[in-house]
């Protein structure tokens, strides 16, 4: 039996390669480019690979003190990817760390340590693999062994390439849309009432009013739903009020649509119908609704005007008022509306009050440790919280969250945790194996596998 990196019980070994090291990826919520996948052009050079898109990596650079323009600058891609791997030289612990000499092994068979003095090394060594197998979104994919991916789409979005990849007989990877509702709801951003034109054209509907509104949001996730949406996800940073009307709800969406801010009061009313309204569309069509809270995006004005969002500069943000979170669910439930639901909440100080929340509701689950929490302690924190406050098997186990296709090393990354974890109480004699196998099995592939690939 191998030793392996972050498995820190026997028995976890055992799970491990008995179990977990093989399983196929079904990765249900990622940013990845339907477009990239389709066209599959191959890559460049590990740079590209690495540093185009990758806002986390963008983030430990900054924290390091490299300037801009090796991260999202001018800069060519050889010093930038020098510039990174300067940087990660000096971040022991950080899972950036861990990901990265995990990926350069199993797309690069080499074990070289990343330093500034071995980057060259590096650099060779990788671009000649990309040369010679011609390393593409779709080899990554299949040589990662995924086969589904759930992408994150705009609900204005044609879905033109998921058409495109579905009529492609040759991939054998699923490649569905996720019906994502963030811009019909954040009523207050500038381009709101070009946004809800876009919406209007797609979707054949004149929109003028909530009624409105919801006959085109209805038709575009019956659109979706046709193209093999099994998902919905909202990761909008202000809590919604249960305590709504439709009456104050609709004057919120009218105000928004002559171009005027909408008090927080009303908006958060507008928000709270929106929620238990989309809950019940998603209900009707066995679709799970996805929840990301616990964030506030965009703290640094400067690279997000000059880059945008997704830029590297979102933080954890205050606890989760868990009342208001709980009434909301209630609310859904109240009126036979609620969907199956997963949360994910990204301050660990509120993960009790987020459990205990969702523990009160039938097929609420509480999701994997995300973005800023999917370090080794953050992972198997996320595991025993979810173990001691509901019911771990029921989970739906690890997900990307990434625009970079060299990122299916984070599931392998999280299965070494898992069975760690899980081997550590097998070794105590608090879980005998035989369910221990089984439940890897679930949480590696097998529950996601039967949820959304139905």
């Amino acid at each position: 039996m191998n030793k392996t990196k972050y498995i820190y019980s026997k028995a976890g070994q055992l799970l491990y390669d008995e179990v977990a090291r093989d399983l196929p990826i079904a990765d249900y919520h990622c940013h990845l480019s339907p477009k990239e996948i389709y066209e599959d052009k191959p890559f460049d050079n590990i740079g590209v690979m690495w540093l185009e898109k990758d806002h986390y990596k963008w983030r430990l650079m900054r924290a390091f003190g490299i300037e801009e323009q090796y991260i999202t600058g001018k800069a060519g891609w050889k010093d930038k990817f020098f510039a990174y791997c300067k940087a990660i030289e000096h971040s022991p612990g950080n899972p950036l760390y861990h990901w990265s000499a995990m990926e350069l092994k199993q797309y690069f068979d080499t074990d070289t340590s990343i330093s500034e003095e071995n980057a060259q090394t590096i650099w060779d060594k990788a671009n000649a693999v990309i040369k010679q197998k011609k390393l593409s979104p779709r080899k990554l994919i299949a040589s990662s062994n995924v086969i589904y991916i759930a992408t994150t789409d705009d609900i204005a979005d044609d879905l033109q390439y998921h058409k495109l990849i579905k009529a492609d007989k040759s991939f054998k990877t699923v490649v569905a849309p996720t019906f994502r509702t963030d811009n019909v709801l954040l009523i207050n951003k500038p381009d709101y009432a070009e946004y809800i034109k876009r919406l209007e054209k797609v979707s054949g509907t004149n929109i003028t009013d909530l009624k409105s509104l919801c006959e085109a949001v209805e038709k575009r996730l019956d659109y979706f739903a046709k193209q093999g949406c099994s998902l919905s996800d909202v990761g909008i940073q202000y809590e919604a009020d249960a305590d709504f009307d439709y009456a104050t709800a609709d004057r919120a969406f009218k105000h928004a649509l002559k171009g005027k801010e909408v008090e927080m009061g009303d908006y958060k009313k507008f928000l709270g119908y929106m929620f238990v309204y989309l809950s019940g569309q998603y209900k009707k069509r066995d679709i799970t609704q996805q929840i990301h809270t616990g964030v506030y995006r965009n703290t640094n004005t400067r690279l997000f005007e000059s880059i945008g969002p997704d830029c590297g500069c979102d933080i954890s943000s205050n606890s989760l008022d868990a009342v208001s979170f709980a009434r909301l669910l209630d609310e859904m439930d109240k009126r036979n509306q609620l969907a199956k639901t997963v949360v994910y909440i990204l301050n660990p100080a509120s993960y009790y009050q987020a459990l205990t929340a969702c523990g009160s509701f039938r097929d609420v689950l509480f999701g994997a440790a995300w973005w800023h929490m999917d370090h080794y302690e953050g992972i198997a924190e996320n595991i025993k919280n979810v173990a001691s406050l509901s019911c771990l098997g029921a989970g739906l186990g690890m997900l990307t969250d990434s625009r970079s296709f060299l990122s299916y090393a984070r599931h392998d990354y999280y299965r070494r945790i898992l069975c760690s974890v899980i081997g550590n109480w097998v070794d105590f004699d608090e879980y005998p194996i035989e369910c221990a196998k089984k439940l890897i099995y679930n949480l590696c592939v097998g529950n996601a596998k039967e949820r959304f690939m139905k």
